[in-house]
């Protein structure tokens, strides 16, 4: 019996995705996504808001269209579904550290980035990534 692991986030790019070659050939395209909780204090009925910040990846083999990359951009407000993981390593400071990472199944573009890089016009209102995703490779803890 197959399992299925997946993971829906909704939240806004913090930073304009970069893209890395690998040595094996494949393309990731990485980018952090901000989820915000918002409540309102019991005690002293302040509004507050806690961020987590979560590392996406887009995998695609070399050679790929990279055109999503000119809407991932700081800002666009995105819609992911992909596999969540958690990555530890070791900060400059020598404390270890762990991050939540998710790999990109499918994006959507809810709304781009008000900075006038992206022209709503023209965006894509859906991005499958799943069609360009990398299948049958193994990722080495240095590839992301």
């Amino acid at each position: 019996m197959s399992t299925v692991f997946e993971t829906r986030l909704i939240g806004n790019i913090g930073k304009d995705a970069e893209v890395k070659n690998m040595e094996n050939g494949i393309v990731a395209i990485n980018f952090p996504v901000a989820h915000n909780k918002n409540w309102k204090d019991k005690k002293s009925g302040e509004l507050k808001t806690k961020t987590t910040w979560v590392n996406c990846t887009i995998w695609k083999k070399e050679g790929s269209s990279l055109k999503i990359t000119d809407y991932l951009k700081r800002g666009t407000l995105v819609d992911l579904i992909g596999t969540p993981f958690s990555k530890a390593y070791t900060h400059e400071d020598g404390s270890v550290r762990s991050e939540i990472r998710l790999n990109i199944a499918k994006t959507n573009i809810l709304r781009t980035s008000a900075r006038g890089e992206s022209n709503p016009q023209t965006a894509e209102s859906s991005y499958n990534s799943s069609t360009d995703i990398v299948e049958d490779f193994s990722l080495q803890e240095d590839d992301y």
